[in-house]
């Protein structure tokens, strides 16, 4: 299996290679960019919740929106507004922020691609300023940018079922 994936990928670089000929008007420009693959763990993937988290106790929203890629959305527990810009979600976590939340993972699944990785699962916010919990779904998804992980999309939605 494992020759298998590396004669794929030396197939997909040798044709990447024929893609243009010598001459072509797109071979004549600079060569396009391409970022190699960003080597990554479970734990490194699993800390960036926690980057995340701090950055919700410092209480600056934009020190929240700066974990988030410029072209990103964040579906939020207790919002129904989509938010896409930096300035939507500095909005909405200047209001989720006075409640003085701190998020704990209850059970997570990890999955890691090439500069992009996913963790999704279950949560349970607590609320210093009002002492109240809410456990939650949540998904993350993380694009690397070739010098840090930032988040592309996040899902977070309260369970559905009370117990």
């Amino acid at each position: 299996m494992k020759r298998l994936s590396i004669l794929c990928a030396a197939i997909a670089f040798i044709l990447a290679g024929c893609a243009t000929a010598p001459g072509d008007a797109v071979s004549s420009a600079s060569p396009p960019q391409t970022m190699a693959c960003k080597a990554s763990s479970e734990q490194e993937i699993a800390a960036l919740f926690d980057r995340w988290n701090d950055s919700l106790k410092t209480d600056d929203p934009r020190k929240v929106v700066a974990n988030y890629a410029s072209k990103s959305i964040l579906l939020a527990t207790v919002s129904n507004q989509p938010r896409l810009t930096a300035a939507e979600k500095e909005d909405y976590f200047q209001h989720f922020l006075e409640n003085k939340p701190v998020g704990k993972i209850d059970s997570r699944f990890i999955v890691i691609g090439c500069n992009s990785a996913l963790d999704a699962g279950l949560y349970t916010f607590s609320f210093g300023k009002t002492g109240a919990q809410v456990k939650a779904r949540y998904s993350y998804t993380y694009s690397w940018d070739g010098s840090q992980w930032l988040i592309t999309s996040h899902h977070s939605s309260a369970m559905p079922e009370k117990n």
